[in-house]
């Protein structure tokens, strides 16, 4: 019987390069590989989430009848909540990592905008105390 997903909450990201999204997610945000079919897909979690990394030869990334073809750097994206932004920030620059922003700072709580080897961004947020 197969593996019951409905448990997950999953999110699709084009990327350009299925082998570097696996390597970024793992390294650097804690996730884990779940399954990889590279060059085409991975999939990678992180608790409940389930992140589908589909490449250009993945049936996600074909061209749609007009013939836009699907590209990763949009604007949705993932929210990883974090203990300490300011940490977080530093740590992941100091990898040589990109950010679209500086932190900023909202009635919530601080936010600031990741983006993965492939320009997905991945917004890292700390709650207000």
């Amino acid at each position: 019987m197969p593996e019951d997903l409905t448990n997950f909450v999953n999110v699709r990201y084009m990327v350009n390069d299925v082998e570097t999204a696996v390597g970024f997610y793992t390294e650097h945000l804690g996730f884990t590989v779940r399954t990889n079919a590279a060059p085409a897909f991975a999939d990678v979690v992180r608790g409940n989430l389930r992140l589908l990394l589909s490449g250009p030869s993945s049936s996600a990334g074909r061209p749609m009848p007009d013939g836009t073809e699907p590209a990763p750097g949009g604007w949705n994206r993932i929210h990883l909540i974090v203990p300490d932004i300011a940490a977080e920030v530093d740590r992941l620059r100091n990898a040589g990592l990109t950010f679209r922003n500086d932190i900023v700072t909202g009635p919530g709580g601080n936010q600031i905008l990741l983006e993965d080897p492939s320009g997905n961004p991945i917004e890292l947020f700390q709650p207000a105390a």
